[in-house]
């Protein structure tokens, strides 16, 4: 029989050139512990989320802008185009007035025919397409915005100022006068009112002064 010897204990067997740490079981780590800095990592996301957002908002708001204001000049450039189309159209139509004034009175005289009379109402015709508008007539009321009075008389047969005679005929295009019309114009007669109111009073004195007169008479005659 082996006697064994106190106080020893039997080891496992450890190969050849390896430590006795090697020896002893290694503890698994643990899955789920969470690695340090997981936290610091993600409050730097969220920061720099949030700025990318601003930057974003910031940007939108630049374009939105931009756009705003590309709009408006558009609207501008837009209505600049307009107006100076309209004031060389003007232009262009004022110095053909005269020319318009001289087929006027051919017109009037009986001058206007043959080929002259075929080129006069193509010009006007023209005239007409690009939007001049020619006004002025007799009778109508005399309105100072848009008539020019160059002659004045008193008539009996009107009862406010007219028109009686037009010298020039207007022309506006749209709402716009580029010439008034040149008209002469004649006014009530001074006094014809009170003449006229006058004139039924007395018969209405009369009338009633005959009335008056048949019944102090008892009646009119009998013959």
């Amino acid at each position: 029989m082996t006697e064994e010897t106190p106080g020893f204990e039997e080891k496992p067997d450890v190969p050849s050139g390896a430590t006795p740490d090697d020896a002893e079981p290694k503890a698994a780590p643990d899955k789920g512990a969470a690695p340090a800095g997981d936290g610091t990592a993600d409050a730097a996301l969220v920061a720099q989320l949030d700025q990318v957002r601003t930057a974003l908002g910031e940007r939108t708001a630049d374009l939105q802008r931009l756009q705003a204001e590309y709009q408006n000049y558009r609207r501008r450039v837009e209505r600049d185009r307009i107006a100076v189309k309209e004031i060389a159209i003007a232009n262009l139509l004022t110095e053909l007035m005269p020319t318009l004034d001289d087929i006027g009175r051919a017109r009037e005289h009986g001058e206007l025919v043959g080929g002259f009379k075929s080129v006069a109402e193509s010009l006007e015709t023209v005239a007409a397409k690009m939007g001049l508008q020619q006004f002025g007539k007799e009778g109508e009321p005399f309105d100072p915005t848009i008539h020019e009075a160059l002659m004045h008389s008193y008539a009996p047969d009107v009862t406010e100022t007219t028109c009686v005679a037009i010298l020039q005929p207007g022309y506006r295009i749209g709402e716009r006068t580029i010439r008034p019309a040149r008209v002469a114009v004649a006014e009530p007669q001074p006094g014809a009112q009170a003449v006229k109111g006058d004139e039924s009073g007395e018969g209405e004195e009369s009338a009633a002064a005959a009335q008056a007169d048949e019944k102090e008479n008892g009646g009119p005659e009998e013959g």
